[in-house]
């Protein structure tokens, strides 16, 4: 039986605690101690209940303690004061360029444990993201998906093997507010799946000073397979999974529109959110009369992609049949036919066979792409430069911005302390980290290591409880009970490996030889506990099979105190084993960790890194700061490098990571291990911080596409359309380009400081020399005779030879030396497009 009519009966605020209620609805209090203080005094047993979410907080609490605290005039003058901070923060103005509006789109946000809309590090990088963006003050606005079920919540059977349950989301006790259209009600917007409309409901997310637009499908209007469109996130099949690109990227598009939002650029992060691409063309076509050229000559020119992974598994593809009957129509819209479309979304558009990408889509309508680290660029650019086949591997147009972490979330509250006593008030808000950071050296290793030892005290009572609890649940005895809360020491060397259990990340690689790593946990002098956490994905069984086998060696004699699973790792568990442990463990399969960013958020507390050369710690790691596994091989035969690296990690575990944290003072202090860590957290935390990050991003690529944007929009997008005729002038006279000659200097042998001069005399056909560059490519060469190194430099047209036929020259400047080499090249105009390379075109000596 329904009710014929819901209401709900919340709590009566007295006045004086009114902007409790307002603070609530903004997630800053995942990152404000001060505001999550407050909440937590409102009533601790109950905020602990709720799962640290003060909206939950706010619908339960009881009257009559809500008129307690009214009249506690203790509590009402710590309210006034963190309302302040609040205000203040809220209100502060903007010194960013007005011309600037950034949407960020990504199928995740790993923002706060009770806004359970992520899986992972992709999650938690965007989620880190948007709260830098606040810190900073960039005028960016985000789109997600908002997920019914959100990601599973794990549990382990009696043998160790991962279970996933689901959980409906209660949106009314979640921080989370309708965004509501002209009529009074929820905005609503819709899209087209084959011959069916979905309607999607957009939600708010107050990240500090940035909004963040979800968006639902979970409508009673939706049919029940349209409804379950945003169900649970990465769930379903390939058609649930092109619904929901289609509700992200389109949907998203569509909800600004009605919003009245207009972005100069927009960031994809990952290829999920491709098609928010194509809907922009579209939007330009129906709004402003455009073509189909000129509008992606606009789109183009202002969109940002960042590739996340070199896993297959993380760059969606579809069946040209499932993309058809999804797209054929939506082609027509866009002024294209379907064969066009889908060659977009194809490395070689000419292979039938070939499905549609997201990411060969994203990087062929983005003028500025992205890896996340050095190591993943380069990765990234071997991954796709067939897309580009005229073009070097190392000219292929993805470029790196790595990685970072939202410093004021990840670091405890004992090392936020010493950070604000030493290095200033207004450190979480400094827009220059390597300034901020310098001062960490002012902190005395005595209390670095005196706030480390209580974090890693709370992480040795929580992992007690925690497994406990885990017994309990799978009916464990009471001698079991009573021994988990007695499990690990407080004093003891305590690695964590928490992360995404995917079976490239290597999990366990630490018990390749379970006799000699038994030796080495129990040695009585040195021992060493590891702290293991961790979901696979459902369809995953090799990585929960890695998880059945930890939990299986954790249970033997040798190692029931010293090893321990913990379970449903989330944003609370990360928090704590990044501030806890003394060790931060990262083994993956060089070169697929793109980056890796939980060995980020140990360093913002203070812990060591011990990791293979990949990701972010290759650009990291030095012997003051952590530990190297191998020195970044890639051994072919993955058995024999399994091997190779397991004994390298045993070897480090024995000689020099124990032997450092024991090594004590008569204070207790480990003088050389606590050098170490405050020298990672000076010297690392600048660079590995998302307020780095996220200034790079813009100062690199959001300023520049939004210029780009202004440019072509220019006089009703006449340049936008003049800028198409171009592109359509530059594909139709390409043939005709040709370089005719080439020549340097006859003396074949520089010194030091002379330079060479280069004359190239170049066929341009029907074209100019401003629509063209032409640069003479040089470097160093390798034994080979290919180029080792490279470096470009532009010539300039000196005469016109005769119709069509120019002389261009330069001067390459001979500054080391070497044996070098030289071409030359020709190319579209860098000045007239935001990306060069994107047009395909070019003509070498």
């Amino acid at each position: 039986m329904k009710a014929k009519q819901e209401f709900k009966v919340v709590p009566k605020f007295p006045e004086r605690l009114l902007p409790l209620k307002r603070m609530a609805y903004n997630v800053i209090f995942s990152w404000d101690s001060e505001i999550r203080d407050i909440f937590q005094r409102v009533d601790p047993k109950l905020w602990s209940e709720s799962n640290h979410n003060p909206v939950r907080l706010m619908n339960r609490v009881e009257q009559k303690r809500l008129d307690e605290l009214a009249n506690d005039t203790g509590f009402v003058s710590q309210l006034e004061e963190v309302t302040h901070h609040f205000d203040v923060y809220m209100n502060a103005p903007s010194g960013a360029d007005p011309n600037v509006r950034v949407a960020y789109f990504s199928a995740e946000f790993g923002l706060t444990t009770c806004l359970p809309i992520y899986s992972g590090g992709l999650g938690i990088l965007a989620g880190d993201h948007l709260k830098s963006a606040s810190d900073l003050n960039i005028p960016l606005v985000a789109v997600g998906l908002l997920y019914q079920m959100g990601y599973f919540y794990q549990y382990l059977n009696n043998d160790g093997w991962q279970m996933e349950g689901y959980v409906n989301n209660d949106y009314d006790s979640m921080p989370l507010t309708q965004v509501l259209g002209e009529d009074g009600k929820q905005l609503k917007v819709h899209v087209r799946f084959k011959d069916r409309y979905c309607a999607i409901a957009v939600w708010r997310i107050q990240v500090g000073r940035i909004p963040l637009y979800v968006l639902d499908t979970d409508l009673d209007e939706n049919p029940p397979d349209i409804r379950s469109t945003t169900a649970s996130l990465y769930g379903g099949d390939k058609e649930t999974r092109v619904r929901q690109e289609i509700v992200l990227g389109i949907g998203g598009v569509r909800a600004l529109k009605a919003m009245g939002i207009t972005p100069t650029t927009i960031h994809m992060n990952e290829g999920h959110s491709a098609f928010s691409a194509l809907e922009r063309v579209n939007l330009l076509r129906k709004d402003h009369n455009l073509s189909f050229d000129a509008a992606k000559e606009i789109v183009q020119a202002s969109t940002i992609f960042t590739t996340h992974t070199p896993v297959p598994a993380g760059n969606d593809t579809f069946a040209p049949d499932l993309a058809r009957s999804y797209f054929e129509d939506y082609a027509k819209e866009l002024g294209i036919s379907w064969p066009v479309l889908l060659g977009y979304g194809r490395v070689n558009p000419r292979d039938d066979g070939e499905p549609f990408g997201v990411t060969p889509l994203s990087l062929r309508l983005s003028a500025h792409a992205n890896g996340v680290s050095r190591l993943h660029g380069l990765v990234s650019r071997n991954m796709w430069q067939n897309i580009w086949p005229k073009t070097p591997t190392e000219d292929t147009p993805i470029d790196y911005v790595t990685n970072g972490i939202h410093v004021s979330t990840w670091a405890s509250r004992e090392i936020s302390r010493l950070y604000t006593r030493y290095l200033g008030q207004d450190w979480k808000e400094d827009p220059d980290p390597f300034h901020i950071w310098s001062h960490v050296n002012q902190i005395p290793l005595s209390e670095l290591w005196r706030a480390h030892c209580h974090c890693r005290e709370r992480l040795i009572a929580f992992a007690r409880r925690a497994f406990m609890k885990q017994l309990k649940r799978q009916g464990a005895p009471a001698d079991a009970l009573q021994r988990a809360m007695e499990i690990f020491s407080p004093d003891t060397l305590t690695i964590g490996f928490a992360r995404r259990f995917a079976t490239y990340k290597r999990a366990t690689l630490l018990f390749s030889d379970p006799d000699r790593l038994a030796k080495i946990l129990n040695n009585p002098e040195r021992p060493i506990q590891f702290i293991f956490a961790g979901k696979a994905h459902p369809a995953d069984n090799e990585g929960k099979a890695f998880i059945k086998q930890i939990i299986h060696f954790s249970r033997e004699e040798r190692f029931q105190n010293r090893v321990l699973f913990l379970e449903n790792y989330n944003i609370h568990l990360a928090s704590l084993l990044s501030a806890g442990c003394d060790v931060w463990l990262n083994n993956p399969r060089r070169p697929l960790e793109a980056c890796g960013t939980s060995g980020m958020k140990a360093l913002a507390n203070g812990v060591l890194n011990l990791s293979v050369l990949d990701g972010w710690w290759d650009e990291g790691y030095g012997p003051d700061y952590g530990w190297a596994i191998g020195n970044g091989e890639v051994d072919p035969n993955q058995q024999l490098q399994d091997v190779t690296e397991s004994q390298a990690l045993y070897n480090l575990l024995e000689h020099q990571v124990a032997p450092k944290f024991y090594g004590r003072t008569v204070d207790g202090i480990p003088l050389i291990w606590c050098e170490m860590m405050r020298n990672s957290i000076r010297d690392l935390m600048p660079q590995f911080s998302s307020h780095r990050m996220v200034k790079e991003y813009f100062d690199r690529f959001y300023s520049v596409s939004s210029e780009r944007y202004h440019n072509l929009a220019s006089h009703n997008f006449q340049a936008a359309t003049e800028q198409a005729a171009w592109c359509d002038k530059l594909r139709t006279s390409w043939n005709d380009v040709a370089v005719v000659s080439l020549k340097g200097d006859a003396e074949l042998e520089k010194t030091v400081g002379q330079s060479i001069l280069i004359t190239a005399t170049v066929r341009l056909g029907q074209l100019k020399p401003e629509d063209v560059t032409v640069e003479v490519y040089y470097g160093t060469m390798d034994h080979q005779g290919e180029f080792a190194d490279r470096e470009t430099l532009s010539l300039r047209a000196v005469k016109e030879d005769e119709p069509g036929l120019f002389t261009f020259e330069g001067n390459i400047a001979c500054h080391k030396t070497g044996r070098f080499g030289y071409t030359v090249r020709v190319m579209p105009s860098r000045e007239k497009l935001g990306n060069p390379f994107v047009l395909g075109l070019v003509s070498w000596a």
